[in-house]
């Protein structure tokens, strides 16, 4: 069997529906997985010498819960492999919303469902890279910013945040990376992304050659270009 170039030609057009698709879980999954890992991250470190030292009275209690619940969560999500929190979330989620809450009639259509995941998924690996970034930071100005009388959030945006930042984008883009690749396994839960549609596109003309080496390159170009993206910001922030 040769190997027949119109083939790929002819699965193009669904091949791009399929990478729009992708990219759109990513870019949302990734937007809110930054967010709920900057929190996460931070919260992890509550009460440490890393984040200006111990809080005092109703603040020490609202970040030691604020620091077991970020555990507990980074923990649970490390912990499960990510096609079994996709099936979860699209499939038993609804099912523990009505048992503990009664609330009947709670869906999650695929997409919806594929976001949810990278968002969790994501936020829990990059709260360990927030952690390790913002542990990197040199004591010394921490002392001094706390030295300075300035409050414990002017200390994280104004000194800490912006070191921790730079020291993170490499990990960062590593992880962006792999929440795109991991959309493709959202297949499972019906999601017509990129390799959803390479499959369909087989299963209908038998060119397994042609259509999983179109996929391939797809992918290739897609992390690609995010890998670019994030040296020119790492570039931009030095």
């Amino acid at each position: 069997m040769s190997f027949e170039f119109h083939y790929i030609v002819e699965a193009f057009p669904s091949l791009i529906e399929g990478a729009k698709l992708t990219w759109y879980i990513t870019i949302f999954g990734i937007i809110g997985g930054l967010t709920l890992g900057i929190v996460a991250g931070i919260l992890r470190l509550a009460g440490t010498e890393a984040v200006g030292g111990e809080s005092h009275g109703i603040s020490r209690v609202f970040w030691m819960i604020g620091q077991k619940c970020s555990i507990t969560y980074i923990e649970l999500i490390r912990g499960t492999p990510i096609i079994v929190q996709a099936m979860f979330i699209y499939f038993a989620l609804p099912m523990l919303i009505e048992v503990s809450i009664g609330v009947r009639g709670v869906r999650f259509d695929g997409l919806t469902a594929a976001i949810i995941t990278i968002i969790i998924n994501a936020g829990a690996y990059i709260a360990e890279i927030v952690r390790g970034s913002v542990l990197s930071v040199n004591k010394g100005l921490i002392e001094a910013g706390m030295s300075m009388g300035i409050t414990r959030f002017q200390l994280i945006t104004s000194i800490i945040g912006p070191i921790a930042f730079k020291r993170s984008i490499p990990p960062l883009g590593n992880q962006f990376i792999i929440s795109l690749k991991d959309t493709s396994l959202f297949i499972v839960i019906g999601v017509g992304e990129l390799t959803r549609q390479g499959q369909e596109i087989m299963a209908s003309n038998f060119r397994a050659l042609e259509v999983w080496s179109a996929v391939a390159v797809c992918y290739l170009v897609m992390t690609g270009s995010l890998a670019l993206f994030m040296k020119y910001l790492e570039r931009r922030v030095e």
